[in-house]
């Protein structure tokens, strides 16, 4: 195992085991929502959102019991958008990493009541006096949170990829969409880690810079493996894309065209993390690992 995989499967246990702790099981009604909950929640993904909040904090170092609260809040929105994304009334996907998606799991309304309930929960950790003890720090926290997860972010994103699917974006237009709908988040992750380990304004917007470049890459390569890799491997449905007639970098592009474009961003963003030194090793790596990776 590489030593960024080694690095980046070490932070996801620390997130999986602060979010088991944040979701604690419950007896009664309330138990089917918080299932539901650590289904959406726990058990997957790579968790690059809160392994960039924690590498970006490390750089300033920050104690891990504050970065992993943020990588926690940007986690918990993220498992929510998915949860809705899978519901029937948007993407209708039955499969979300390598398992029964939430609504499938559960059904429609509980899927709908847990993602909201996330939605709310990372707010409540961005708040509590654990994530930093300076309250205006808690709430510039709260603040670019609820810009990256809003109509200026996740959920403005989620809008024009719906309005996508009957209209055809030009780059500017596809670029602006994949900036929201996935960007944003991973925009927050490094830039999340960078408020919550006080670095200066320039030092947060280079990794703003960074995250830009990085989140835009992602989606390249996510529609590259949505053209090309199987169901199993991806653990979610795939080809959707192309049935829907979505807008893509690979439509507009062509398949090379599109690879060429994600190693351009990976190493543009890289270079915005020059001014760090050695200590952004772990987010350079992490754009390394955004363009190699197959699921």
């Amino acid at each position: 195992m590489s030593s960024f995989a080694e690095t980046i499967k070490g932070t996801a246990a620390l997130v999986e085991t602060a979010l088991d702790d944040f979701l604690p099981t419950q007896d009664g009604p309330l138990g089917r929502v918080v299932d539901a909950m650590r289904w959406g929640a726990l058990d997957g993904g790579k968790r690059l959102r809160p392994f960039l909040a924690i590498a970006a904090a490390d750089m300033f170092e920050c104690p891990r019991v504050r970065s992993v609260r943020v990588g926690c809040a940007v986690e918990m929105i993220h498992c929510y958008s998915l949860i809705h994304d899978d519901l029937p009334a948007m993407d209708n996907s039955d499969m979300r990493r390598g398992r029964a998606s939430v609504h499938k799991k559960f059904d429609d309304a509980t899927a709908i009541l847990a993602g909201d309930a996330l939605l709310t929960q990372a707010f409540e950790i961005l708040a509590e006096a654990e994530t930093h003890a300076d309250g205006a720090v808690r709430c510039e926290l709260a603040l670019e949170l609820a810009r990256a997860s809003g109509k200026a972010g996740m959920v403005g994103g989620q809008m024009i990829d719906i309005y996508a699917e009957q209209k055809d974006f030009d780059l500017a237009g596809v670029t602006q969409l994949q900036r929201l709908k996935t960007g944003a988040l991973i925009r927050f992750g490094a830039v999340g880690g960078g408020i919550v380990g006080c670095g200066s304004s320039d030092e947060v917007a280079a990794l703003s810079a960074y995250a830009e470049d990085l989140g835009l890459a992602f989606q390249i390569v996510d529609d590259i493996l949505d053209a090309t890799a199987d169901a199993e491997t991806l653990g979610k449905p795939v080809g959707q894309d192309t049935e829907m007639d979505k807008a893509t970098f690979i439509k507009l592009f062509g398949m090379d065209g599109a690879k060429s474009k994600a190693s351009e961003l990976v190493d543009r963003c890289k270079s915005h993390l020059d001014r760090f030194g050695v200590v952004a090793a772990p987010l350079k790596g992490a754009a390394d690992f955004v363009l190699d990776r197959k699921s």
